[in-house]
């Protein structure tokens, strides 16, 4: 890959100093007193259905999902964007199926969800651990890639500029998670996702524009320069013919990608039922057309910068888009295309800074709320005081284990770790939230054997898949102890953690009848649209 202009680093190294003290100043003006926990974990419900929409959505698209679904399509063509067709899925089946009755049945986190009508201590812990095993992978994974794609943008190659780079993002993510909780969070995520679609929709100008705004012509074109031939606009290319494999990728997806917690803890910031519709329809629509520019600038991407670019480049695609837009823009840039290009890369920093932010508030708000204040602690409530400092000191305690992690294992190929992610939300929060939101029999037995058998089985299987051994994208390339023959768990791990729940309901089920009495005095709350009141974050 050839390198950037001078003037265009300049420019995006200006623009990123101006992003972190904008983005701050933000964060500081709208986060919340000390003692006001309301306003830390859901903003005081004042975020009108479109700021709550695109918050969702910038939630939603992370670096993981613009840079490596680009990448994926620029290298294996039909099946990326199937996967960007699955991602576009999931939260349409959130918005239909989960989001108004988890807005009704949540007040703080999904832990509040589950106790709604199965209190208890041990589902506060449990929950806790489930959430910080699905999403602390996923900030591992964004965190590592970040001083590659800097040292990228910027022309620092060494190494200890990108280890640097992994600790100063990391450390502002820590603060925005800490200073500005959720509505803090939220204008970061509002800012990311104007800026990426801004930007996405420039470039996938640029790339139409040189096609003369023929899509069939595109296609050829990125059906030659991915050296695959037919088999590239065809399925079958990223799994080698493993169909099973392409649909437990699917299916994982599909159920996983938007029950995650930091997408879950959005719908709880909504003033009432009819606004959290608005609001994932505006999240949906925002998606959708952000997943099309996606689809246009992978397809260009291989058309323009060809496989041998792109893989020169990272052989997993992930710098794809900036390939493509240095491409499209010619090496004699305008002041102009100097402009668009800082754009494209501010829009990737954007995207890096607020997706690990919101999941590690994600992570700092169930450490808070369900571990402590109502898992551990059984007698004497904690001051709202006291719970909002264990929150921001939470924040860094989940940030600083993630920097120290990701700074060490930077040299690895950790998609394991995304995918992983995905595959936890598919086979334990999925079941659990499906159960306890619509099935009167079920249990606190059956909410423990799904949390825990979901997420022991992904982690099981996972580990045996070719992405930790066995293959060049493994973390462990070199070693082969590769014994599950898929790439990602879904396509076992979610029956299994549906089957856990329903056996666990079944087979220790002392009163049926107590169990339908709990849902019934609780159903007309969650379905009807009425919100879950102070009661809910009882133990």
């Amino acid at each position: 890959m050839t390198s950037f202009s001078s003037e265009a680093q300049t420019m995006s190294l200006l623009a990123f100093i101006a992003v972190i003290t904008v983005t701050l100043l933000l964060c500081v003006m709208t986060g919340p007193d000390r003692d006001d926990l309301g306003d830390f974990y859901t903003g005081y419900r004042s975020l009108s259905p479109v700021q709550s929409g695109l918050a969702i959505a910038g939630d939603y698209i992370s670096a993981g999902t613009v840079l490596g679904t680009i990448g994926i399509i620029a290298l294996v063509g039909y099946d990326g964007v199937t996967l960007a067709l699955s991602t576009v899925l999931s939260l349409v089946l959130m918005m239909f199926l989960l989001a108004e009755p988890l807005r009704n049945a949540g007040r703080f986190t999904i832990g509040d969800v589950f106790t709604r009508r199965l209190p208890g201590p041990a589902v506060r812990i449990t929950t806790a651990m489930v959430t910080l095993t699905a999403l602390l992978p996923l900030v591992i994974f964004q965190l590592a890639g970040a001083g590659d794609l800097l040292s990228v943008v910027l022309g620092f190659d060494s190494d200890g500029f990108k280890t640097g780079a992994i600790v100063f993002l990391g450390l502002l993510m820590i603060a925005y998670a800490a200073i500005g909780g959720m509505k803090g969070t939220a204008f970061i995520q509002i800012v990311k996702t104007v800026t990426l679609l801004g930007a996405s929709l420039a470039i996938a100008a640029l790339i139409l524009n040189r096609f003369d705004f023929s899509l069939p012509s595109l296609l050829d074109a990125a059906k030659h320069g991915s050296g695959a031939g037919d088999a590239y606009l065809a399925s079958g290319l990223q799994f080698g013919g493993n169909e099973l494999d392409m649909i437990s990728t699917q299916l994982t997806v599909v159920l996983g990608a938007a029950v995650l917690p930091q997408i879950t803890m959005r719908m709880f910031t909504a003033r009432s039922a009819a606004a959290v519709r608005r609001s994932m329809s505006w999240a949906v629509s925002t998606v959708v057309v952000t997943c099309l520019l996606i689809a246009v600038i992978g397809f260009g991407a291989a058309a323009i910068v060809g496989h041998k670019g792109i893989v020169a480049g990272d052989p997993q695609g992930k710098t794809a888009f900036l390939m493509v837009s240095q491409a499209v823009m010619g090496t004699d840039q305008s002041a102009v295309e100097t402009l668009l290009f800082t754009a494209v890369a501010t829009a990737i920093f954007l995207t890096l800074l607020a997706s690990v932010a919101g999941i590690t508030l994600a992570c700092a708000n169930t450490l808070a709320h369900d571990l402590i204040t109502h898992g551990l602690r059984r007698k004497a409530q904690l001051k709202a005081s006291t719970e909002m400092a264990i929150a921001r000191t939470a924040a860094a305690g989940v940030g600083l284990a993630a920097i120290a992690i990701a700074a060490g294992a930077r040299h690895l190929n950790l998609q394991a770790l995304l995918t992983l992610s995905f595959c936890i939300g598919a086979s334990a929060v999925a079941p659990a939230l499906i159960y306890s939101l619509f099935w009167r029999r079920y249990s606190r037995t059956g909410l423990l054997c799904t949390l825990i058998v979901g997420s022991a089985s992904a982690f099981i299987l996972m580990t045996g898949s070719n992405l930790v051994s066995g293959s060049p994208q493994a973390i462990f390339p070199d070693q082969d102890f590769n014994w599950f023959p898929f790439t990602t768990s879904g396509i076992l791990s979610a029956p299994l953690g549906f089957l856990a729940g329903w056996l666990g309901t079944v087979l220790r089920e002392r009163d049926p009848d107590d169990q339908r009495l709990r849902y019934e005095a609780v159903e007309e709350t969650i379905l009807a649209g009425t919100p879950a009141a102070n009661s809910a974050s009882a133990s």
